[in-house]
């Protein structure tokens, strides 16, 4: 049977939205929403949140989940990368003679994410047997060919202006990470330096209104109103 672990990174030192990972969504911290997801979905066997924060630790205990250990305050800086947090986390467990055979990333911030959205992706990465990592993606709303940056004066300057004349029926799909979920094999967290930018991904995808990443005060508010809207009606 395959060993699944679920790590969610929820740092305490949020700045652009306070106390963001446990912050009220909808009537409940909205840490609870990925955490009961997780469980519901009975892949993993261990679901851990790496956090440095008590507060955030309190919360999670009184939600009913295990706590194991805290995460080290010098891997929960601003800018600190996901893949050390995980590289912790992994050999935090093997000195306790626990290993996996698969690394989840669950960001807590993903409210709109699904159970069977989890298990179509646990398919798809045991398709290529770990050979990738994979992650979630969605399609820009809009073709990004015909982008634009802003210069002075407010004026509009054509980043590819030649594609402007291509039909938008004629433009290749292109695709984002929405930063929902990843999952990885133990060996490529394990090998990881730093961010990593040589990990090989393949990619799930998400539909539009599920494909929220939350940073702003207008994210949240986007992310409630979907919620409502899709998740609560259905």
């Amino acid at each position: 049977m395959i060993k699944r672990l679920a790590v969610i990174p929820a740092r305490g030192g949020s700045k652009r939205i306070k106390n963001k990972n446990i912050r009220d969504f909808c009537g409940k911290p909205i840490i609870d929403y990925i955490l009961s997801t997780a469980k519901t979905s009975n892949l993993f066997n261990i679901i851990h949140v790496s956090t440095d924060s008590n507060l955030i630790r309190d919360v999670v205990t009184n939600l009913g989940f295990k706590f194991d250990f805290l995460r080290p305050k010098e891997l929960a800086h601003d800018n600190t990368p996901i893949m050390p947090v995980l590289k912790f986390v992994v050999e935090k467990y093997e000195v306790m003679n626990i290993r996996f055979d698969e690394i989840w990333l669950l960001m807590p911030c993903s409210p709109l994410v699904t159970v069977n959205q989890l298990k179509d992706a646990s398919k798809l990465f045991e398709k290529y047997r770990g050979k990738y990592a994979l992650t979630t993606i969605s399609q820009y709303p809009v073709p990004i060919d015909w982008a634009f940056k802003l210069g002075k004066d407010n004026k509009l300057i054509p980043i590819q202006p030649s594609m402007f004349s291509v039909r938008s029926q004629d433009l290749e799909k292109k695709y984002f990470d929405t930063g929902s979920f990843s999952i990885f094999s133990p060996s490529c967290v394990l090998n990881s330096k730093g961010a990593d930018p040589k990990i090989e991904f393949i990619g799930v995808e998400l539909p539009k209104y599920n494909s929220v990443d939350i940073d702003e005060e207008e994210d949240w508010i986007n992310a409630e109103f979907i919620y409502k809207q899709y998740i609560m009606k259905n």
